[in-house]
């Protein structure tokens, strides 16, 4: 991050700006071993469901296309 305050490259100092912002989040980010793809695969699972029923019988049916997958 020094690199880039030292170059004039305008584009990345914005980007290091938000780094320095967020610094506690972004070193959890990427050293503590949690994850929260096994949530973002569920949540497009359940979009996908969603728009292949889209028209279909209603909430009831979905929520059970839901649960069964």
């Amino acid at each position: 991050m020094s690199a880039v305050d030292d170059s004039d490259l305008p584009a990345l100092h914005g980007f290091v700006r938000g780094l320095r912002k967020d610094l506690p989040a972004v070193v959890a980010g990427l050293t503590l071993p949690y994850s929260n793809g096994p949530i973002e695969g569920t949540n497009t699972k359940v979009k996908l469901l969603k728009r292949q029923m889209y028209g279909r019988a209603g909430f009831a049916l979905l929520h059970r296309h839901i649960l069964l997958s």
